[in-house]
């Protein structure tokens, strides 16, 4: 079986294959029919991983696991339900994504329920009623949840350890399935996470395929079919993106002053006097003083003495419709998609530009992957240096692409040609460090940018023979506590960098939670705002990306991760350009790298500038953003504190103006079951 998953999708999706037999208790099941159903599942479209679920009566043992990109997530679980298809003892055990060991365990003993996992324990009152929402779960978990309600008709159910479950019918289908048509039902679930999940059930309520824009798990009958269902789920997160725009968005008639606010001036790196800037359509058409009183031929939008500053810039996304609307209420007004599928990426990018789904501008990285074993299903696959110099022709030749992505699986040799063709057509070249290579090498071949810092370091302490693209590429950062920084070898990188104007996209949060976050402990990147996210969240945050044997490879984690920030801080101080990204989605985690920026050296207002104006700059937008200026495209948000004084001010947004379009986060955010952080601007003269 293909072990391993994508962490992501895993909170995401859901499996099984039909409702409990009523014909026996949970100690009879030793004695009932014992079946196995299979499912298969693709990512893009392409076959990773597999979950069998085993059924005797009111027992369900499931085996899960996929393989994508050298890694991972597996797991093996029990449940024994009540004849009334609710959980009374479940446990899990296998590994995540990155490794980190997952054991998990669930049960209910007279009227109280337990739960323990390496993260959590808690207990409640139990009447037979709840559902447990299991941290762990396969995809099979959301299937299993919504069991009660398809069972009884009901559109709402109380959980464990809180909040409800929702259910609602989607769409009836006719799948093509193997032998002829199978009738079926797309419904959504949600009251989980942020955002719904998908799922089809056939005739009998049992379970044949649960589908996400990227993915899809499904019984092998209808795999013909797999593209189309991920396509109805785009469109239908689409509609719901619609639906939310159309209840939130303030698009005003009249021209639009914000009075009273301060403005960051990046070019001087401080505040502006108290002023009042005024938008019309979607360019900053005045900065005048503040304003008095407001005037009838205006919407007034008061500051209350806030500040203003220009949107940021997401340096490392792989954008979803989740993430579009999430990164615009962060105030992350551009993007720089590093890598998709490119029909996903361009349903995305015309649903922003219709006005279906509200979203940042978006600059996309064509990904390219050498085949092998370990390859990453994202974007396009070469299996030799022609295939891949063709991929960057069909790149060059596509709309709103600026480069090309480079990925573990290409051989280093292609990689002078490749760079020769997308210099040759207008693009840049960024990317991983290919496995077997060095960064050196990939300079003179013509990279312009390195992505993640891990990627360049791995080549100072790794023997040449030892592989990349699995997941060695992260533990094997171990090593850098023994990394001399002053060595012969270091020194020489950084100064072909400098030389050469190579700049390197650093992803540091995703560094930091990999090498800090420990089980148990809220992962030191979301302290700040944990508290307002929902409950799936507020757990997730307490679960470690890799797995830690023992108290000395935590301190050699740590230790790595203290010789990473040392690195870039030197790198800073070399003139070295260090660009914000997260590889996490961005939104709040874009807020936290910029804050980590400080580390290296910078000032709050010099990350700040970095995440906006510097941006702007690096990605040739200067002209239209990256600044609050007249002529200017209107971009920016509105905040209450002072970000030069403190940078943690950027993560209380009261307002965002995107492409001229007003959000109020706060108005949003209960969409996604996120608490508001701060008070709604006075609006006057609508």
């Amino acid at each position: 079986m293909k072990k391993l998953a994508l962490l992501t999708f895993t909170a995401a999706l859901t499996a099984c294959s039909g409702p409990a037999e009523q014909t026996g208790s949970s100690s009879q099941t030793t004695t009932q029919k014992t079946t196995t159903t299979h499912f298969d599942m693709y990512l893009g479209g392409t076959d990773v991983g597999d979950m069998d679920i085993t059924r005797t009566g009111n027992k369900i043992d499931i085996d899960y696991g996929f393989s994508n990109n050298g890694r991972g997530a597996s797991s093996t679980e029990t449940i024994i339900l009540s004849d009334n298809d609710i959980p009374l003892s479940w446990s899990v055990e296998g590994k995540t994504v990155f490794g980190n060991a997952t054991q998990e365990n669930f049960s209910v003993s007279g009227n109280t329920a337990t739960w323990q996992s390496k993260a959590e324990s808690g207990e409640a009152g139990f009447d037979g009623e709840p559902v447990y929402i299991a941290q762990n779960g396969s995809p099979f978990s959301e299937y299993l949840y919504a069991l009660p309600l398809l069972n009884n008709n009901l559109t709402q159910y109380p959980a464990l350890p809180s909040g409800n479950i929702t259910l609602s019918k989607k769409q009836d289908l006719t799948l093509s399935a193997t032998g002829g048509e199978m009738k079926a039902t797309l419904y959504a679930i949600g009251g989980i996470s942020m955002n719904p999940s998908y799922f089809i059930i056939d005739e009998n309520k049992a379970l044949v395929g649960l589908v996400s824009p990227r993915t899809a798990i499904v019984k092998p009958e209808i795999a013909g079919d797999e593209a189309r269902l991920r396509e109805l789920t785009a469109q239908l997160n689409a509609q719901r993106y619609k639906d939310i725009a159309s209840r939130y968005l303030h698009d005003y008639e009249k021209p639009v002053r914000i009075n009273n606010v301060r403005i960051f001036e990046p070019q001087s790196l401080s505040l502006s006097e108290p002023k009042s800037v005024v938008i019309t359509g979607n360019t900053i058409t005045a900065i005048e003083a503040v304003s008095a009183a407001p005037s009838d031929d205006e919407v007034t939008i008061e500051g209350n003495g806030g500040t203003l500053v220009a949107g940021l810039y997401e340096m490392h996304g792989h954008m979803s419709d989740n993430d579009a609307l999430l990164n615009v209420l962060a105030g992350v007004t551009s993007v720089r998609d590093m890598g998709n599928e490119v029909d996903i990426l361009q349903g995305i990018t015309d649903n922003i530009a219709n006005g279906i789904l509200v979203g940042p501008r978006i600059a996309k990285s064509g990904f390219i992957e050498g085949k092998s074993p370990f390859s990453n299903s994202t974007g396009e696959l070469a299996a030799s240096e022609d295939e891949a110099v063709e991929l960057v022709r069909k790149y060059a030749g596509m709309d709103d692409y600026i480069q090309i992505k480079i990925y573990s699986s290409v051989n280093p040799e292609w990689v002078p040609a490749m760079a020769k063709e997308a210099h040759e057509n207008g693009l840049r070249v960024a990317g991983h460090i290919p496995a077997f290579a060095k960064a050196d090498e990939m300079i003179a071949a013509g990279y312009n940018e390195i992505t993640h810092i891990n990627q360049l370091m791995l080549g100072w302490v790794l023997d040449r023979k030892e592989d990349t693209r699995t997941l060695f590429r992260i533990t094997g950062m171990k090593r850098f506590t023994d990394l001399d920084l002053n060595s012969d070898q270091v020194n020489h990188t950084l100064t072909l960098m400098k030389e050469n104007n190579i700049a390197l996209d650093p992803t540091t949060v995703i560094h930091e939670h990999a090498m800090t976050s420990r089980n148990g402990t809220v992962s030191p990147g979301v302290v700040d705002y944990i508290d307002h996210m929902p409950l799936s969240s507020q757990r997730a945050a307490k679960v470690a990306m890799l797995n830690v044997a023992d108290e000395a490879e935590d301190k050699a984690y740590k230790d790595a991760y203290a010789k990473i920030v040392t690195t870039l801080k030197k790198m800073h101080e070399n003139g070295i350009l260090l660009v914000p990204g997260t590889d996490m989605g961005g939104a709040f985690r874009l807020h936290r790298e910029l804050e980590l920026f400080q580390q290296f050296g910078m000032t709050p207002a010099e990350a700040l500038k970095r995440g906006s104006r510097d941006m702007a700059v690096y990605m040739g937008h200067d002209d239209k953003l990256g600044s609050i200026e007249t002529g200017k495209l209107a971009d920016f948000f509105l905040i209450p504190g002072n970000p030069v004084k403190d940078l943690k001010a950027i993560k209380t947004i009261a307002m965002v103006v995107a492409d001229g379009r007003i959000l109020f986060p706060d108005e949003v955010y209960p969409e996604f079951g996120i608490t508001p952080f701060t008070t709604l601007p006075e609006v006057k003269g609508e």
